[in-house]
């Protein structure tokens, strides 16, 4: 059964895509980039500033599914410079334990949607 997931909590896809799709107990979560919900303008300032925001929509979607960062198998995060992974890295270590968080890759790409530094996707199962 293949169910889409939408929440006002976390940004309107920018394009032809859902939130999510949950598929049994497989959530499918979209690239998320750093854009407020209510207003739908990117929020910037810092990388860490983009990367809470991408967390944090994220984690609405995960909540309108019934599922939290808890349920997090894998993350797939692209940004356009590989030499801010550390920054990255000490903001999204703060959604997961250290024991058992998620696989995950981290790719610098030359270009993101709008602009944006960081954008992650991912894979949740409940």
């Amino acid at each position: 059964m293949r169910k889409v997931i939408f929440t006002p909590n976390a940004p309107k896809p920018i394009g032809p895509y859902s939130q999510a799709i949950l598929i049994g107990h497989t959530l499918y979560v979209s690239g998320q980039i750093a854009l407020d919900p209510n207003s739908n303008e990117l929020v910037t300032g810092t990388i860490e500033t983009e990367t809470h925001r991408v967390m944090d929509n994220i984690g609405a979607i995960l909540k309108a599914a019934g599922m939290d960062f808890s349920n997090v198998a894998k993350c797939s995060v692209f940004v356009k410079d590989i030499l801010q992974f550390s920054r990255i890295n000490a903001v999204y270590a703060t959604y997961f334990s250290t024991e058992g968080a998620p696989a995950r890759e981290l790719v610098e790409v030359v270009a993101l949607p709008r602009g944006v530094n960081v954008e992650i996707s991912c894979i949740a199962y409940k």
